[in-house]
Protein backbone atom coordinates (compact mmCIF):
# COMPACT_ATOMS: atom_id res chain seq x y z
CA UNK A 1 0.00 0.00 0.00
CA UNK A 2 1.43 3.62 -1.12
CA UNK A 3 2.77 4.92 2.27
CA UNK A 4 1.06 8.68 1.66
CA UNK A 5 -2.25 6.87 2.00
CA UNK A 6 -2.11 4.15 4.57
CA UNK A 7 -3.93 4.49 7.65
CA UNK A 8 -1.02 4.72 9.34
CA UNK A 9 -0.45 7.82 7.72
CA UNK A 10 -3.66 9.16 8.08
CA UNK A 11 -3.44 8.39 11.72
CA UNK A 12 -0.14 10.41 12.25
CA UNK A 13 -1.63 13.23 9.89
CA UNK A 14 -4.72 13.67 11.88
CA UNK A 15 -2.47 14.09 15.27
CA UNK A 16 -0.34 16.52 13.84
CA UNK A 17 -3.47 18.61 12.25
CA UNK A 18 -5.10 18.49 15.96
CA UNK A 19 -1.34 19.31 17.50
CA UNK A 20 -1.90 22.52 15.09
CA UNK A 21 -5.12 23.86 15.48
CA UNK A 22 -5.24 22.77 19.44
CA UNK A 23 -1.51 25.34 19.29
CA UNK A 24 -3.90 27.74 17.25
CA UNK A 25 -6.66 27.86 19.37
CA UNK A 26 -5.12 27.73 23.04
CA UNK A 27 -3.18 31.08 21.32
CA UNK A 28 -5.86 33.29 20.79
CA UNK A 29 -7.77 32.12 24.13
CA UNK A 30 -5.04 33.12 25.98
CA UNK A 31 -3.99 36.38 23.99
CA UNK A 32 -6.40 38.43 25.15
CA UNK A 33 -5.31 37.43 28.88
CA UNK A 34 -1.86 37.77 28.21
CA UNK A 35 -2.78 41.63 26.39
CA UNK A 36 -4.92 42.62 29.83
CA UNK A 37 -2.08 41.94 31.91
CA UNK A 38 0.84 43.50 29.57
CA UNK A 39 -1.03 46.98 28.89
CA UNK A 40 -2.19 46.70 32.61
CA UNK A 41 1.39 46.61 34.30
CA UNK A 42 3.02 48.93 30.87
CA UNK A 43 5.30 45.87 29.35
CA UNK A 44 6.16 48.43 26.90
CA UNK A 45 9.43 47.92 24.82
CA UNK A 46 12.34 50.71 25.09
CA UNK A 47 13.40 51.78 21.92
CA UNK A 48 16.87 51.03 21.13
CA UNK A 49 19.15 54.10 20.49
CA UNK A 50 22.63 52.95 19.31
CA UNK A 51 23.66 50.01 16.78
CA UNK A 52 25.61 47.15 17.55
CA UNK A 53 28.85 48.83 17.46
CA UNK A 54 28.39 51.55 20.26
CA UNK A 55 27.54 54.76 18.04
CA UNK A 56 23.94 56.35 17.56
CA UNK A 57 20.91 55.10 15.00
CA UNK A 58 19.49 58.03 14.51
CA UNK A 59 17.93 55.97 10.65
CA UNK A 60 16.36 53.41 12.95
CA UNK A 61 15.19 55.78 15.50
CA UNK A 62 13.64 57.50 12.64
CA UNK A 63 11.67 54.92 10.92
CA UNK A 64 10.11 53.13 13.72
CA UNK A 65 9.84 56.90 16.40
CA UNK A 66 5.84 57.00 15.72
CA UNK A 67 5.73 52.97 16.51
CA UNK A 68 7.47 53.77 19.53
CA UNK A 69 5.47 56.58 20.49
CA UNK A 70 2.83 53.96 20.70
CA UNK A 71 3.66 52.47 23.47
CA UNK A 72 3.48 48.41 22.33
CA UNK A 73 3.66 45.56 24.57
CA UNK A 74 6.52 43.47 24.38
CA UNK A 75 7.09 39.51 25.93
CA UNK A 76 3.84 38.49 23.74
CA UNK A 77 6.32 35.74 23.01
CA UNK A 78 5.36 34.45 26.33
CA UNK A 79 2.19 33.16 24.62
CA UNK A 80 3.67 30.45 22.49
CA UNK A 81 6.07 29.04 24.22
CA UNK A 82 4.06 28.12 26.94
CA UNK A 83 1.27 26.52 24.27
CA UNK A 84 4.16 24.89 22.52
CA UNK A 85 5.38 23.32 25.83
CA UNK A 86 2.23 22.84 27.39
CA UNK A 87 1.12 20.78 24.21
CA UNK A 88 4.19 19.21 23.84
CA UNK A 89 4.09 18.09 27.44
CA UNK A 90 0.72 16.57 27.78
CA UNK A 91 0.59 14.92 24.02
CA UNK A 92 3.82 14.74 21.77
CA UNK A 93 6.72 13.68 24.56
CA UNK A 94 9.18 11.78 23.26
CA UNK A 95 12.76 11.23 24.35
CA UNK A 96 13.75 10.76 20.95
CA UNK A 97 12.29 13.23 18.88
CA UNK A 98 10.58 16.34 21.21
CA UNK A 99 12.95 16.43 24.25
CA UNK A 100 15.61 18.40 22.47
CA UNK A 101 13.65 21.08 20.88
CA UNK A 102 11.28 21.43 23.97
CA UNK A 103 14.06 21.63 25.97
CA UNK A 104 15.85 24.41 23.26
CA UNK A 105 12.12 26.13 23.11
CA UNK A 106 12.40 26.90 27.15
CA UNK A 107 16.17 27.28 27.45
CA UNK A 108 15.94 29.76 24.42
CA UNK A 109 12.91 31.61 26.01
CA UNK A 110 14.62 31.69 29.80
CA UNK A 111 17.46 33.95 28.42
CA UNK A 112 14.94 36.03 26.27
CA UNK A 113 13.07 36.40 29.18
CA UNK A 114 15.66 37.94 31.09
CA UNK A 115 16.94 39.76 28.61
CA UNK A 116 13.39 41.05 28.49
CA UNK A 117 12.72 41.87 31.85
CA UNK A 118 15.73 43.96 31.99
CA UNK A 119 14.33 45.63 29.23
CA UNK A 120 11.90 46.59 30.03
CA UNK A 121 12.86 47.95 33.23
CA UNK A 122 14.85 50.26 31.33
CA UNK A 123 18.38 48.78 32.23
CA UNK A 124 21.41 48.60 30.30
CA UNK A 125 22.24 52.02 28.68
CA UNK A 126 21.48 52.71 25.49
CA UNK A 127 21.34 49.43 24.03
CA UNK A 128 18.71 47.74 26.07
CA UNK A 129 18.72 44.24 27.96
CA UNK A 130 21.09 41.99 28.43
CA UNK A 131 25.07 42.85 27.20
CA UNK A 132 25.88 40.46 23.62
CA UNK A 133 28.82 38.76 25.37
CA UNK A 134 26.35 37.59 28.25
CA UNK A 135 23.27 36.95 26.07
CA UNK A 136 25.62 34.85 23.76
CA UNK A 137 27.37 33.01 26.20
CA UNK A 138 24.33 31.53 27.70
CA UNK A 139 22.96 30.79 24.80
CA UNK A 140 25.66 28.94 24.07
CA UNK A 141 25.58 27.22 27.43
CA UNK A 142 22.19 25.71 26.72
CA UNK A 143 23.51 25.03 22.73
CA UNK A 144 26.85 23.05 24.29
CA UNK A 145 24.11 20.94 27.05
CA UNK A 146 21.84 19.78 24.23
CA UNK A 147 24.56 18.86 22.27
CA UNK A 148 26.10 16.89 24.59
CA UNK A 149 22.66 14.69 24.89
CA UNK A 150 22.28 15.05 21.30
CA UNK A 151 25.60 13.29 20.59
CA UNK A 152 26.16 11.04 24.06
CA UNK A 153 22.12 10.25 24.51
CA UNK A 154 20.50 10.17 21.25
CA UNK A 155 23.60 8.71 19.65
CA UNK A 156 23.83 11.22 16.41
CA UNK A 157 27.39 11.63 15.36
CA UNK A 158 26.85 12.12 11.46
CA UNK A 159 25.76 15.04 8.90
CA UNK A 160 23.66 14.44 5.79
CA UNK A 161 24.90 16.38 2.60
CA UNK A 162 22.48 16.34 -0.19
CA UNK A 163 23.22 14.26 -3.10
CA UNK A 164 26.39 13.01 -1.72
CA UNK A 165 25.16 11.05 1.97
CA UNK A 166 26.51 10.98 5.01
CA UNK A 167 29.38 12.61 6.80
CA UNK A 168 30.30 10.92 10.76
CA UNK A 169 31.83 13.75 12.60
CA UNK A 170 32.07 11.84 16.42
CA UNK A 171 32.28 14.16 19.09
CA UNK A 172 32.31 17.29 16.95
CA UNK A 173 28.57 17.25 16.47
CA UNK A 174 28.33 18.81 19.67
CA UNK A 175 30.00 21.74 19.05
CA UNK A 176 28.28 22.09 15.72
CA UNK A 177 24.97 21.87 17.22
CA UNK A 178 25.81 24.41 19.80
CA UNK A 179 26.87 26.70 17.05
CA UNK A 180 23.88 25.82 14.96
CA UNK A 181 21.38 26.41 17.84
CA UNK A 182 23.33 30.03 18.77
CA UNK A 183 23.44 30.62 14.79
CA UNK A 184 19.83 29.97 14.40
CA UNK A 185 18.69 31.77 17.74
CA UNK A 186 20.45 34.87 16.74
CA UNK A 187 19.27 35.18 13.57
CA UNK A 188 15.55 35.07 14.06
CA UNK A 189 16.10 37.57 17.18
CA UNK A 190 17.68 39.81 14.36
CA UNK A 191 14.99 39.23 11.61
CA UNK A 192 12.52 40.52 14.19
CA UNK A 193 12.25 44.03 13.21
CA UNK A 194 9.13 44.32 11.48
CA UNK A 195 5.41 43.99 12.53
CA UNK A 196 4.45 40.23 11.40
CA UNK A 197 8.25 39.89 9.73
CA UNK A 198 9.57 37.22 12.27
CA UNK A 199 6.41 35.34 13.29
CA UNK A 200 5.48 34.66 9.64
CA UNK A 201 8.74 33.63 8.22
CA UNK A 202 9.32 30.93 11.38
CA UNK A 203 5.81 29.82 10.60
CA UNK A 204 6.73 28.77 7.11
CA UNK A 205 10.17 27.27 8.21
CA UNK A 206 8.65 25.23 10.87
CA UNK A 207 5.79 24.33 8.14
CA UNK A 208 8.51 23.14 5.89
CA UNK A 209 10.65 21.00 8.23
CA UNK A 210 7.60 19.27 9.41
CA UNK A 211 6.69 18.10 6.45
CA UNK A 212 10.01 16.78 6.20
CA UNK A 213 10.09 15.40 9.32
CA UNK A 214 6.39 13.92 9.02
CA UNK A 215 7.99 12.23 5.21
CA UNK A 216 10.66 10.87 7.12
CA UNK A 217 8.45 8.95 9.59
CA UNK A 218 9.69 11.25 12.73
CA UNK A 219 6.38 12.35 13.73
CA UNK A 220 7.06 13.57 17.13
CA UNK A 221 9.34 15.68 15.53
CA UNK A 222 6.56 16.82 12.75
CA UNK A 223 3.86 17.07 15.96
CA UNK A 224 6.30 19.91 17.43
CA UNK A 225 7.10 21.53 14.36
CA UNK A 226 3.25 21.83 13.56
CA UNK A 227 2.09 23.15 17.13
CA UNK A 228 4.84 25.73 16.75
CA UNK A 229 2.67 26.54 13.15
CA UNK A 230 -0.59 26.96 14.70
CA UNK A 231 0.65 28.91 18.00
CA UNK A 232 2.25 31.04 15.69
CA UNK A 233 -0.59 31.71 13.28
CA UNK A 234 -2.39 33.04 16.03
CA UNK A 235 0.52 35.19 17.16
CA UNK A 236 0.69 36.80 13.80
CA UNK A 237 -3.16 37.25 13.15
CA UNK A 238 -2.64 39.83 15.86
CA UNK A 239 1.07 40.98 15.03
CA UNK A 240 0.67 42.19 11.52
CA UNK A 241 0.77 46.16 10.77
CA UNK A 242 -0.14 48.20 13.26
CA UNK A 243 1.25 45.08 15.66
CA UNK A 244 -0.23 44.75 18.55
CA UNK A 245 2.22 43.32 20.58
CA UNK A 246 6.24 42.06 20.05
CA UNK A 247 7.50 38.60 20.49
CA UNK A 248 10.83 39.98 21.78
CA UNK A 249 13.58 38.47 22.99
CA UNK A 250 11.55 35.56 24.87
CA UNK A 251 9.85 34.32 21.21
CA UNK A 252 12.60 35.27 18.81
CA UNK A 253 15.12 33.27 20.59
CA UNK A 254 12.96 30.38 21.55
CA UNK A 255 11.90 29.31 18.16
CA UNK A 256 15.61 30.18 16.28
CA UNK A 257 16.94 27.88 19.03
CA UNK A 258 14.31 24.99 18.67
CA UNK A 259 14.21 25.25 14.76
CA UNK A 260 18.04 25.34 14.63
CA UNK A 261 17.74 21.63 16.94
CA UNK A 262 14.23 20.72 14.48
CA UNK A 263 17.12 20.79 11.49
CA UNK A 264 19.89 18.26 13.39
CA UNK A 265 17.10 16.06 14.80
CA UNK A 266 16.04 15.22 10.95
CA UNK A 267 19.42 15.97 9.84
CA UNK A 268 18.75 18.67 7.40
CA UNK A 269 21.24 20.85 8.72
CA UNK A 270 22.31 22.06 4.99
CA UNK A 271 18.44 22.48 4.20
CA UNK A 272 18.61 24.85 7.25
CA UNK A 273 20.23 28.06 5.32
CA UNK A 274 18.29 27.15 2.26
CA UNK A 275 14.51 26.77 3.99
CA UNK A 276 15.70 29.88 6.65
CA UNK A 277 17.18 31.73 3.95
CA UNK A 278 15.61 35.16 4.77
CA UNK A 279 16.76 34.66 8.60
CA UNK A 280 20.29 33.81 6.71
CA UNK A 281 20.66 36.86 4.31
CA UNK A 282 19.30 39.50 7.38
CA UNK A 283 22.15 38.01 9.60
CA UNK A 284 24.49 38.38 7.02
CA UNK A 285 24.00 42.21 6.18
CA UNK A 286 24.60 42.85 9.90
CA UNK A 287 27.63 41.25 9.77
CA UNK A 288 28.77 42.75 6.87
CA UNK A 289 27.50 46.33 8.19
CA UNK A 290 29.51 46.00 11.24
CA UNK A 291 32.81 44.26 9.24
CA UNK A 292 32.71 47.57 6.83
CA UNK A 293 32.37 50.00 9.50
CA UNK A 294 35.34 48.70 11.60
CA UNK A 295 37.28 48.04 9.10
CA UNK A 296 36.67 50.66 6.15
CA UNK A 297 34.75 53.15 8.70
CA UNK A 298 31.63 53.60 6.17
CA UNK A 299 28.02 51.69 6.02
CA UNK A 300 27.19 49.36 3.25
CA UNK A 301 23.54 49.65 4.16
CA UNK A 302 21.56 52.75 5.23
CA UNK A 303 20.54 50.41 8.19
CA UNK A 304 20.87 47.11 9.01
CA UNK A 305 19.67 44.20 8.62
CA UNK A 306 18.34 44.73 5.58
CA UNK A 307 15.10 44.83 6.11
CA UNK A 308 15.70 48.42 8.17
CA UNK A 309 17.55 49.30 4.84
CA UNK A 310 14.43 49.15 2.44
CA UNK A 311 12.76 51.00 5.01
CA UNK A 312 14.85 53.70 4.73
CA UNK A 313 14.72 53.98 0.86
CA UNK A 314 11.02 54.17 1.01
CA UNK A 315 9.44 51.02 1.01
CA UNK A 316 6.65 51.06 3.50
CA UNK A 317 7.03 48.79 6.41
CA UNK A 318 4.30 46.41 5.22
CA UNK A 319 6.20 46.30 1.66
CA UNK A 320 9.27 44.78 3.19
CA UNK A 321 7.38 42.28 5.33
CA UNK A 322 5.11 40.84 2.36
CA UNK A 323 8.34 40.53 0.05
CA UNK A 324 10.39 39.00 2.60
CA UNK A 325 7.64 36.47 3.41
CA UNK A 326 7.16 35.49 -0.34
CA UNK A 327 10.90 34.64 -0.64
CA UNK A 328 10.89 32.92 2.52
CA UNK A 329 7.87 30.50 0.97
CA UNK A 330 9.68 30.08 -2.26
CA UNK A 331 12.80 28.84 0.09
CA UNK A 332 10.88 26.90 2.34
CA UNK A 333 9.41 25.13 -1.12
CA UNK A 334 12.98 24.82 -2.56
CA UNK A 335 14.18 23.28 0.52
CA UNK A 336 11.52 20.50 0.25
CA UNK A 337 12.77 19.99 -3.64
CA UNK A 338 16.33 19.49 -2.40
CA UNK A 339 15.02 17.38 0.66
CA UNK A 340 13.40 14.95 -1.94
CA UNK A 341 16.05 14.73 -4.60
CA UNK A 342 19.16 15.07 -2.24
CA UNK A 343 18.47 11.77 0.16
CA UNK A 344 16.83 13.22 3.02
CA UNK A 345 13.84 11.53 2.39
CA UNK A 346 13.96 7.45 1.94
Amino acid sequence: MNTLVSPDFITNLTLISLLAGAGFCLSMLLTPIYTFFAYKYKLWKVPRTVAVTGEKAPVLAKLHAAKHRRNIPMMAGLVFVVVIAVLTLFFNLDRGQTWLPLAALLGGGAVGLIDDIINVRGLGGGVKGLRAPIKFAMVTLVGVVLGWYFFYKLGYDSVHVPFLGDWTIGIWMIPLFAFVLVATGNAVNITDGLDGLAGGLAAMAFGSFGVIALLQGNIGVAGFCFTVVGALLAYVWFNIFPARFFMSDIGSFSLGASLGVVAMLTNTLFLLPIIGFVFAADTATVIIQIFSKKVFHRKVFLSSPVHHHFEAIGWPETKVTMRFWVIGQICSVIGLIVALAGGYIK
